[in-house]
């Protein structure tokens, strides 16, 4: 139940949480709320807001689902075959789900952008799913260590080509954005073209994000530990990639478009350190009244994100809260239509949540 309810409160914040926090601060502004609100959109390049945590958490929670799955298809006899072919299937559906959002069906296919949200999510997760059934603990943990490694070093001392003299930490003198120019389909790349933070390489990396959310699915599946035990082991893996971020931020920055060696490390430490907070008071403690409205969100979140760009639900909040919002000054009218839009966003979910309709991929 931790794992959903995780899921739900990130999701929150794409379902219009942050716009509503960014709202209700701007009505008492300060240096303390404008903090806060700063937090709720991401960095230009260098550095790290809770923002840019969102969706490596993600990540990290679909990589921690897949031991629970993986023993419960070994259960019901799956063969190796058919868990592989339902690894593959399932990352060919996110990445064709992922050019659904990004506007398939304006079959503007010449400026279609092929590379998404939920295509690295696929991606990433197959690699890492891919590796979960072939190797033990031990041998995966070094291939994390070694691809984050070398990623590290590529990042740091190999340029693009094409823009000799430019700084390979830089957007325009990246490997990163440069494997992006030559290879990924579509011409729609972030930023004039020059790169895209979805893009083929930068997705390497993002196998290890997906990686420590397995490692942490094998500990809570772990019989032989306490719930407590294992939450202590959490929050000293989160203080361990925490050090390893901060120690490399000074060797390659902590950058969520380049999916850095320390971004991964920064975000899983963020990762862990909130499997930990929620599976404890969860799962361990077995407080799980207040759980329900993330619940609700987390067991569709793929549902919700994509039908935001589907379904009109800024515009049925206005149908319903428009007068309200009328009503009130700007500073206020905003916070009631960001409150009314996630709440019918909610409403929605919920209505599926008591039909038994969830969207599994």
């Amino acid at each position: 139940m931790s794992l959903d309810t995780l899921r739900g409160f990130d999701m929150f914040f794409i379902m219009g949480l942050s716009g509503l926090i960014v709202s209700i601060y701007a009505l008492w502004p300060n240096p303390v709320t404008n903090a806060i609100a700063e937090q709720m959109s991401h960095v230009d390049w260098d550095g790290l807001r809770h923002h840019d945590t969102i969706f490596p958490l993600f990540l990290f929670l679909a990589g921690v689902s897949f031991p629970f799955s993986y023993a419960k298809q070994q259960s019901m006899g799956a063969s190796r075959k058919d868990i592989y072919l339902k690894i593959f299937r399932r990352a060919a559906v996110l990445i064709f789900l992922g050019m659904v959002y990004n506007g398939l069906f304006r079959l503007n296919f010449e400026n279609l952008r092929v590379a998404s949200v939920l295509a690295r999510i696929g991606l990433a997760w197959m690699g890492a799913a891919l590796l979960y059934i072939n190797f033990g603990v031990k041998t995966r943990a070094w291939i994390a260590g070694a691809i984050l490694v070398v990623y590290a070093l590529v990042s740091k001392f190999v340029g693009a080509p094409d823009v000799p003299g430019a700084d390979p930490l830089s957007m325009e003198g990246s490997l990163v954005g440069y494997v992006d120019r030559l290879f990924l389909p579509g011409r729609l790349l972030y930023l004039d073209g020059r790169f895209d933070p979805e893009g083929l390489l930068s997705a390497v990396p993002a196998v290890v994000t997906a990686m420590l959310g397995m490692f942490t699915g094998e500990l809570i599946r772990e019989q032989k530990y306490s719930g407590e035990r294992k939450t202590v082991m959490m929050l000293v893996g989160a203080v361990v990639l925490g050090v390893v971020a901060w120690l490399g931020n000074y060797f390659v920055p902590i950058n969520k478009m380049l999916w850095s060696s320390t971004f991964v490390c920064a975000v899983g430490s963020y990762s862990l350190a909130m499997m930990a907070l929620f599976f404890y008071i969860v799962d361990v403690k077995g407080w799980q009244k207040w759980t329900l409205p993330f619940r609700v969100v987390g067991m569709n979140s793929i549902t919700i994100y994509l039908a935001q760009s589907i379904i009109g639900f800024s515009g049925i909040a206005r149908f319903f809260f428009g007068g309200v919002a009328g009503l009130c000054s700007e500073p206020w009218a905003a916070v009631v239509n960001g409150a009314s839009f996630v709440l019918v966003c909610w409403l929605f979910l919920y209505f599926l949540y008591r039909q038994k309709i969830f969207l599994k991929v």
